[in-house]
């Protein structure tokens, strides 16, 4: 390699590694005022010296029962306080069964993972689709919208850029809003797609889109999975759309018990241990 072409491989290369921190960077500021919030509202309800122990309450919580801390650093801002300082937070709570999945059995493995229900959604949404890119996206209970939970064959830019997507200018903000599978035959036309929003996807190379709303027995979207393809497609057939209405039905009525059961447990614990330690400072594990 001549010397020009050397210096440009090393330019190339040290503008990946300025993306890349860039785009870790607005990672880590999407999380942390939500972490913060949830470490000030420790800190004031069990008198925790510093906001340290706070994040190490929620990591053990986090830890115990399997649960990412952004989920429950979110549900935690969200929810009302307990009803007094030595209650359970969550008194009158009814458990029910966790409800099956016919397309996996992630949840059977004994991991309790969210994470692995979801892989498993993605990995029937993409069987149905014929295709190698998609994501999937929950509900935000704090922010609102959309995020990114589970993703596959997505370039690290468009990850970054949908990492949080608000309630238009994208198709999947469309499915969520009408609770309703939405098919974008031609990203390049498609009047649903801010024009950010087409350029992004369009650089990750999908040329057409569907996606499926992830859906409680009461008909509310809790979650979003999305297959990419890289041209323009005609639609999908009706045996594809109803195998893919089977898989969203599924997947949000155990994404609504797992919220309603394992993150309320996670969050019960926690407040058994903040009661127990009132005012004593706590270490990361």
């Amino acid at each position: 390699m001549s010397t020009a072409g050397r210096a440009a491989a090393a330019d190339d290369g040290e503008l990946e590694r300025l993306r890349a921190e860039l785009r870790d960077l607005r990672a880590r500021a999407r999380v942390r005022p939500l972490i913060s919030q949830a470490q000030g509202i420790l800190q004031e309800r069990y008198a925790l010296p510093d906001g340290e122990s706070a994040f190490a309450l929620m990591q053990r919580a986090s830890q115990r029962h399997n649960v990412k801390l952004h989920t429950l650093a979110g549900v935690l801002v969200t929810a009302p306080r307990p009803d007094g300082p030595d209650a359970l937070w969550f008194p009158r709570r009814v458990r029910g069964p966790e409800p099956e999945l016919t397309f996996t059995q992630a949840h059977r493995s004994g991991s309790g993972s969210r994470g692995a229900v979801l892989k498993a959604v993605l990995r029937s949404t993409l069987t149905v689709t014929g295709t190698d890119m998609g994501n999937v996206q929950l509900t935000d209970p704090a922010r609102g919208g959309l995020r990114i939970e589970q993703h596959t064959g997505l370039t690290a830019d468009f990850v970054d850029f949908f990492a949080h997507v608000g309630e238009d200018g994208t198709s999947c903000a469309q499915a969520a809003r009408d609770v309703a599978q939405v098919t974008v035959r031609d990203v390049e036309s498609d009047p649903v797609f801010t024009e950010p929003a087409r350029r992004a996807i369009l650089a990750a190379g999908s040329r057409a889109c569907h996606s499926v709303p992830l859906t409680t027995e009461s008909g509310l979207c809790v979650g979003m999975v999305s297959a990419h393809m890289d041209r323009p497609m005609d639609g999908l057939t009706t045996a594809q759309t109803k195998a893919l209405d089977t898989v969203g039905g599924q997947a949000g009525r155990w994404l609504a018990w797992h919220d309603r059961t394992v993150v309320l447990d996670a969050l019960e614990h926690l407040h058994t241990l903040g009661r127990a330690g009132r005012g004593s400072r706590f270490r990361r594990s």
